[in-house]
């Protein structure tokens, strides 16, 4: 008799039921290994990435196998908001998704009708050949499967900061994340998201989702402005990275134990 697989609480419920803000980092190596390290962290919640890092569906299907079982969420990121892109995702088991570049309610209603089937969405069905349903051992798959996603969305430019009380109301969609690099080139401050204007326009969106009543999360790697960002109300925050982590700590490395080169004087050119 084959097993009957009931599907994981996703990042909504877990966000619903957190009596504080959730801290997570990303996942950008490609590597199952690197995500079960970071799964064993004791984090609330990693993001797998597949907008800015050498994933595909392969290396996605084996970093969530390598991360299963461990207690943490696990999002991931698609390269674009995609109704395709999005399909293979969900089939492949992934539960909760977050979606870039979402500027406009009409691109968050769209990134929810990819996440259901119709009537009530546009997602192909496939259940029978898929993960998510654990090829059919999932009881009652079909009907349940918008219980078994969340569905959060990118707010990172200055359209979608104009437009974050309308892309907060649209049914379906579970919460908002924050990010501040992206918003600040699009503001004209390339490389700037520590800018005021930059974090005054994370904090109006922040302050719209509390108002909303749903969560809003940002990206904030340097621990002074993410306890800014918590104090402003953010329910949960990105506070690092696998390959930033390994950078600067083999950086630390060998700044500790490999001698600066001496450089010597160039030599004054004789006067004629």
């Amino acid at each position: 008799m084959p097993l009957r697989v009931e599907p994981d609480p996703t990042f909504r419920h877990a966000l619903a039921a957190a009596d504080r803000p959730l801290a997570g980092m990303w996942v950008c190596s490609g590597s199952p290994l690197v995500a079960e390290i970071c799964a064993g962290a004791g984090l609330d919640w990693l993001l797998i990435d597949a907008e800015h890092s050498p994933n595909g569906l392969e290396s996605i299907l084996a970093q969530l196998q390598a991360v299963h079982g461990y207690p943490g969420q696990v999002l991931v990121r698609p390269p674009v908001n995609d109704t395709i892109v999005i399909k293979q995702y969900l089939d492949l088991g992934v539960q909760n998704l977050l979606v870039p570049m979402v500027n406009s309610a009409a691109e968050a209603e769209a990134a929810v009708a990819a996440t259901r089937y119709p009537p009530h969405g546009v997602r192909g069905v496939g259940s029978a050949l898929a993960r998510s349903a654990r090829w059919n051992r999932t009881p009652d798959y079909l009907a349940r499967a918008s219980e078994t996603v969340s569905l959060t969305v990118q707010i990172e430019s200055t359209a979608a900061v104009a437009a974050v009380d309308s892309i907060l109301a649209v049914d379906g969609l579970d919460a908002i994340f924050l990010g501040p690099s992206d918003l600040a080139a699009s503001m004209g401050l390339l490389g700037q998201q520590e800018h005021p204007e930059v974090r005054a326009a994370v904090e109006h969106c922040l302050a719209a989702a509390k108002q909303a009543g749903k969560p809003a999360g940002v990206n904030a790697f340097n621990p002074g402005t993410a306890r800014s960002y918590l104090a402003a109300g953010a329910s949960f925050v990105l506070v690092g990275a696998d390959v930033a982590l390994l950078a600067r700590g083999s950086e630390a490395l060998a700044a500790e134990f490999i001698p600066s080169p001496v450089v010597e004087p160039a030599e004054t050119p004789a006067s004629y």
